[in-house]
């Protein structure tokens, strides 16, 4: 009886070994175990884009930006000269000849016969009593009829060249309309000025930036340039006056209003601007109906004017004003060259 419990409680102790060893070897699977495939969807695509995207192939959405306002048109620099045509006859008459003037042709001169030349600028200040049509301001079909009004019409419409006066005065560089009208009135400036609609009051100091444009104002224009030939034709024994071109004159100032100095603001050459001219009458405060024709007023010279630059006895091509510096005597030079033209022409003749 003893050897038969020894062998039994041998065998009960052999088979929980043998349970103990199966236990371990399913939990060891049960760890080993691979885990489960989940497919991983994509993230929710956040509109501020503050959230990395995990599928590559998905592209997040464009971020809403503010866009800048788009900077306004610049100001037509000839907007101040508008064409209003007048819907009913503006005139007791048919006035018709006007529209069909045409310059005469220049008489021919040949280079033998001009014995005597001499080139001559001259000023026309229309603040004169005497030059006064130059500022005439009334409107017609043709436009405002302001000399300048119709030199930049001219201009505008293609009729005529303009030329660089900063190069030189013998029509040599041209200029486009657009550069035109950036001289006349100058270039656009961005300035900082207070935001009203965030800052009502001004007390907080909010600024923006504003562009400001500088307005062209024809009645700036003081004075014209002109550039002109006086040639003797011996065929026909005469002096002839002969104008190559004509400049209007701008004068330039600080925001003090002291005057820095005055500058041709383009060059026309003047048997170009003829035809143009001849279409445009001159205000005649004494009589409206007899008119002539701004070509008809240079030819006869129907103008005043002063000297600033001759070619007499000027060997370094100075204006006057570089050599006398005094007002008085500047004018009083300018005499003397007028003077010695007309005497050349007189000392021919004996009596």
């Amino acid at each position: 009886m003893k050897i038969f419990s020894r062998n039994g409680i041998f065998l009960a102790c052999l088979c929980m070994l043998i349970a103990a060893q199966g236990a371990n070897a399913q939990a060891k699977k049960a760890t080993k175990a691979p885990p489960k495939k989940t497919t991983a969807k994509p993230a929710a695509k956040n509109p501020a884009g503050n959230t990395q995207v995990l599928d590559a192939s998905v592209t997040p959405a464009p971020m809403e930006t503010a866009k800048p306002a788009p900077p306004p048109p610049p100001k037509d620099p000839f907007a101040f000269d508008s064409v209003r045509m007048s819907l009913r006859p503006d005139a007791a008459i048919d006035r018709n000849l006007v529209k069909s003037r045409t310059p005469l042709a220049y008489e021919h001169i040949r280079e033998d016969d001009a014995w005597y030349r001499e080139r001559v600028w001259r000023e026309i200040d229309i603040r004169e009593k005497m030059n006064l049509p130059f500022r005439y301001k009334a409107e017609d079909d043709n436009g405002n009829q302001r000399f300048i009004s119709i030199l930049l019409r001219a201009i505008k419409k293609g009729d005529v060249t303009a030329f660089d006066p900063n190069v030189d005065d013998r029509f040599t560089t041209p200029m486009t309309v657009a550069k035109v009208g950036e001289v006349i009135s100058g270039r656009c400036d961005s300035v900082q000025v207070i935001d009203w609609a965030k800052d009502p009051t001004g007390s907080k100091g909010i600024m923006k930036d504003s562009l400001v444009c500088k307005e062209f104002n024809p009645d700036d224009i003081m004075k014209f340039r002109v550039k002109e030939e006086w040639i003797f034709d011996k065929e026909s024994s005469r002096m002839v006056a002969r104008i190559l071109g004509i400049a209007p004159i701008k004068t330039y100032t600080d925001d003090q209003g002291n005057v820095l100095g005055e500058s041709p603001i383009f060059w026309v050459y003047y048997p170009d601007l003829r035809p143009v001219l001849s279409s445009f009458e001159v205000y005649n405060g004494k009589n409206f109906g007899a008119r002539m024709s701004w070509e008809e007023l240079f030819e006869s010279r129907y103008f005043s004017s002063y000297i600033v630059k001759s070619s007499i006895e000027n060997p370094y091509d100075m204006f006057i004003k570089q050599y006398i510096k005094d007002d008085i005597m500047r004018l009083l030079e300018g005499e003397n060259i007028k003077n010695k033209i007309f005497n050349f022409e007189q000392d021919l003749w004996s009596f």
